[in-house]
């Protein structure tokens, strides 16, 4: 939605700045800086199209050079004629400018220049001859070279307020980084608090573990009965502490997490970037060899950017571990009228038919290594499944084959994500 602001407002500023002109020796012909930003629009927004942008300021600089015209009292059919080859002038700077840019896709400051340049002044050649005619034009040289200083004026003026963008934006990134690392530092000291609590908890944990086990071997070898109601009273005294205090931590751990890093959210795609980063960085700590491709549709700003990294990154992750060695993982994603659908298919080991209805259960686990005899926690794909439905209010399906792969489906409500 800001893209299309942007685009409508610069269309308009094009317009606007068109009636900030200096005259040239040609009949007519006027030089404004409304190219300028038209250039300098060009390269910060490099994903739209040249040409519709060119016809589009084109079209709105005729409007405004037509409303002024006749309010100054010049006649229709005269403005048409007079301000149809400045019309032209952004049509064919589009069209020249869509025609590098398909040369150089990534083009740098320096081809920008050039670019911008060569763009102005053959746009300016097009205008001169819609207005004197080329006959006219090549039997008057001299006027290339004015137009050749022009281009050069226009496309300086250009890069040097791209630099001044680039360096401004710089700016803002660094304070932002900065602010940034500030909260994660009060977030990491107040987690590390928190654990240092769990961990006092643990030891608490294993007393009362150890009290109810050996109550267990008391009860099963029928010894001290008289001592059996006292100890469970003990027991249940203990897991009611550690209860209480779990409950704490929870409420405690919530309360930090509100103050999150990044209140104002993040866009999918800058999302997307990073859970395609970390799990390439998963992949490689599991020396595997497993291809990743990604397919953003259409993008969005989030404020529960974390819910859905969480649930996203834990079924990757589930997918990663499904490939034994060599493989692929894809993720798409597509938008309806109602609701963002994300797929996440593997080509990994697969589920048994029988075993995909417990899948979702905390503690179940598939995977197994017979070498060091660890198991899977079997976690990730449960907690995947609280979190999108319980705090993004979506559904979450699987679909699976022994030895071909699996395919997980997340639907979320618009209304709930963006």
């Amino acid at each position: 939605m800001d893209k299309k602001k942007n685009f409508i407002l610069v269309i308009i500023l094009v317009g606007l700045l068109s009636q900030l002109y200096t005259d040239f020796q040609i009949l007519n012909l006027k030089f404004s800086l409304s190219a300028v930003v038209f250039s300098v629009f060009l390269y910060i927004y490099s994903e739209i199209n040249p040409i519709l942008l060119g016809v589009s300021s084109g079209l709105s600089l005729g409007f405004f050079r037509m409303l002024f015209y006749i309010i100054d009292g010049g006649a229709f059919k005269t403005g048409i004629f007079e301000i149809f080859p400045e019309v032209i002038f952004y049509v064919t700077y589009g069209t020249i400018f869509y025609m590098f840019k398909k040369t150089f896709p990534r083009m740098s400051t320096r081809q920008m220049f050039f670019i911008v340049l060569g763009s102005d002044f053959l746009s300016n050649i097009v205008e001169v001859c819609i207005r004197i005619g080329i006959k006219s034009f090549l039997a008057d040289l001299y006027i290339i070279k004015d137009l050749i200083v022009v281009a050069i004026i226009r496309s300086g003026m250009a890069i040097f307020a791209i630099i001044l963008l680039k360096y401004y934006k710089m700016f803002l990134i660094k304070e932002e980084h900065e602010e940034r690392y500030k909260k994660l530092l009060w977030l990491t000291s107040r987690l590390n608090t928190e654990i240092y609590r769990m961990r006092e908890s643990i030891d608490y944990v294993q007393s009362t573990m150890s009290d109810a086990y050996e109550l267990f071997l008391k009860i099963n070898n029928n010894e001290d009965k008289e001592s059996w109601a006292n100890r469970s009273l003990e027991i249940s005294k203990k897991t009611h502490e550690v209860q209480k205090e779990y409950e704490q931590l929870t409420k405690d751990m919530e309360e930090i997490l509100k103050n999150r890093i990044d209140d104002n959210g993040m866009y999918f795609h800058e999302l997307g970037l990073i859970l395609k980063e970390n799990m390439g960085s998963e992949i490689n700590c599991q020396d595997k060899n497993i291809s990743l491709d990604f397919n953003l549709g259409k993008d969005f700003h989030t404020e529960k950017q974390y819910y859905l990294m969480s649930a996203l990154t834990n079924i990757f992750v589930n997918s990663i571990d499904s490939i034994e060695y060599k493989g692929k993982i894809v993720f798409i994603h597509k938008v309806s009228d109602k609701d963002h659908l994300f797929i996440i298919q593997d080509n990994g080991c697969g589920i048994k038919r029988e075993e995909i209805a417990h899948i979702f259960s905390p503690g179940y686990s598939t995977k197994m290594d017979y070498k060091t005899g660890e198991v899977n926690k079997g976690l990730g794909l449960s907690l995947a499944k609280s979190i999108v439905e319980v705090y993004l209010k979506g559904d979450m399906s699987v679909f699976s084959k022994k030895d071909e792969g699996t395919t997980f489906e997340i639907s979320i409500p618009i209304v709930e994500i963006e």
